[in-house]
């Protein structure tokens, strides 16, 4: 059996959107026949994945958590787990290093170290993060990652596009993110978790799911609100994410805004109970103002139907057009707007939610996400034997 050291420099266990896609990921390589080592951080949460040995890198940081994006601490553990891997690949034979990230110069290296071939994931557009010395440095160390790898995994076309820009001759597969859940929200669940979203009969329910970065659009969302109820006032927006911290300034926000009344906040909820919470909305927001990536909660929002208010900006444009969301400029009033003329409009709301689980049914599944990776590692391996 062929093995495959996987690394990443991200919390595993936790509820967002890269640490969700590497538990695929090493499941997927495990699926297609690789013994697989996957080494990540000490932070997070333990969920095990059949076939696969996680392994984690000493804490001699005493970290607790860490930043989204390149940062000091991360690339502190990028030097531990460097060495954590070499004394891995000095014990056993490994076919193939993986890195997602910044954990793309490690897999390169290790991978010329062990005769193995390199695979980088490219999971975000370093443009995208604010300027500075360390993100410059990024930006040049990613770029040699693309020209030297074996192949480059791009999570959506506009990073493979990246890649190809490069006229370096390195194979580049798009193999998009898919929902965060296997599990199917069932009607019990989706009852309950009405009852819990709904203060009032009547309401209609809109769901925001993510963290409350910058880039995520969460400034444009809460400024959004006063002019959303305003026009429709039987909306509710029920806010799925966020730490404390961040719940009580928003709180805060809405309360001075005069909206308290109308913002719910739900909190963090596992990847496998959030169907049922999104099914039992009436509209589902993604306010993306920033990236190349794919949000992963607009993969979420089209598996339970629902209907979508998104930015039109080109991360949502990369899955979401007309047929299947109202899409709005990035701005408030305008996002705003088109969020209460959907809650105003059940028939147009349906008919955009009759649309979308066709969607994740053709392309955005585990089976699809799976044969893609196995395309990607039965193409480096048959280089490798040339």
């Amino acid at each position: 059996m062929k093995r495959v050291l996987f690394l990443a420099s991200q919390p595993y266990f936790q509820w967002r959107g890269s640490p969700i896609r590497l538990g695929f990921d090493v499941r997927a390589i495990a699926e297609n026949g690789f013994a697989v080592d996957f080494l990540t951080l000490p932070i997070g949460e333990d969920k095990p994945v059949e076939g696969v040995r996680i392994l984690r890198a000493p804490n001699l940081f005493f970290a607790k958590k860490i930043s989204i994006g390149p940062s000091p601490l991360k690339l502190a553990f990028d030097v531990v787990m460097f060495f954590e891997a070499l004394g891995m690949i000095c014990r056993r034979h490994y076919d193939v290093v993986h890195g997602v990230e910044d954990c793309g110069l490690l897999a390169w290296a290790l991978a010329r170290l062990a005769g193995a071939k390199a695979v980088f994931e490219k999971h975000s557009d370093a443009g995208s993060y604010k300027t500075g010395l360390l993100i410059r440095a990024y930006r040049r160390v990613e770029r040699f990652v693309m020209r030297h790898a074996d192949a480059v995994v791009g999570t959506g076309p506009a990073l493979v596009r990246q890649v190809e820009e490069l006229g370096c001759g390195t194979p580049a597969f798009c193999v998009s993110d898919i929902p965060s859940s296997l599990v199917e929200p069932d009607p019990g669940g989706t009852r309950a978790a009405r009852r819990k979203l709904e203060k009032a009969p009547g309401e209609i329910v809109a769901t925001y799911v993510g963290s409350f970065a910058s880039y995520q659009g969460i400034d444009l969302l809460f400024e959004s609100v006063p002019v959303a109820v305003k026009a429709a006032p039987e909306l509710r927006f029920a806010i799925v994410g966020g730490t404390p911290e961040e719940i009580a300034a928003r709180t805060a926000q809405m309360r001075a805004a005069g909206c308290e009344d109308r913002v719910s906040f739900v909190g963090k909820i596992p990847p496998d109970e959030l169907p049922c919470w999104l099914a039992a909305s009436d509209l589902l927001l993604s306010p993306r103002i920033q990236g190349l990536n794919t949000p992963l909660k607009l993969l979420d929002y089209l598996k339970v139907s629902r209907g979508i208010v998104a930015t039109d900006h080109p991360a949502n444009r990369l899955i979401l057009d007309e047929t299947v969301a109202r899409l709005a400029p990035p701005e408030p009033a305008a996002f705003g707007a088109a969020v209460a003329e959907l809650a105003k409009d059940g028939p147009a709301r349906d008919a955009l939610a009759r649309r979308c689980r066709a969607l994740v049914d053709e392309k955005y599944n585990f089976r699809v996400f799976r044969e893609g990776l196995r395309t990607v590692y039965e193409t480096v391996l048959e280089n490798s034997s040339k």
